[in-house]
């Protein structure tokens, strides 16, 4: 399995903020970012979009960007979603 890097930032609006307002953790961004299910882009912001399952079974969408040749990740946002199909 591969290595990455990824940048947490704590501070006010951080984007451990961001996650957390959708009742995630960067534990769950980063299962979901290493075992996900599909892979597209967002519509909005074109951005990398992975879908997969917590460990605990949400279905969850993650938004990132890629930094220093793939190794690193920001993580943007996350969020549940419904079923896809």
């Amino acid at each position: 399995m591969a290595w990455f890097e990824f940048i947490w930032m704590d501070d006010i609006g951080g984007n451990v903020e961001h996650v957390a307002q959708h009742g995630l953790t960067p534990d769950d961004f980063e299962f979901v970012f290493e075992n996900y299910e599909d892979e597209t882009f967002s519509e909005s912001s074109g951005r990398p979009m992975r879908f997969g399952r917590t460990e605990d079974g949400r279905l969850i969408a993650i938004v990132f960007e890629w930094i220093e040749e793939e190794m690193t990740v920001y993580p943007v946002t996350a969020f549940e979603v419904r079923e896809r199909r």
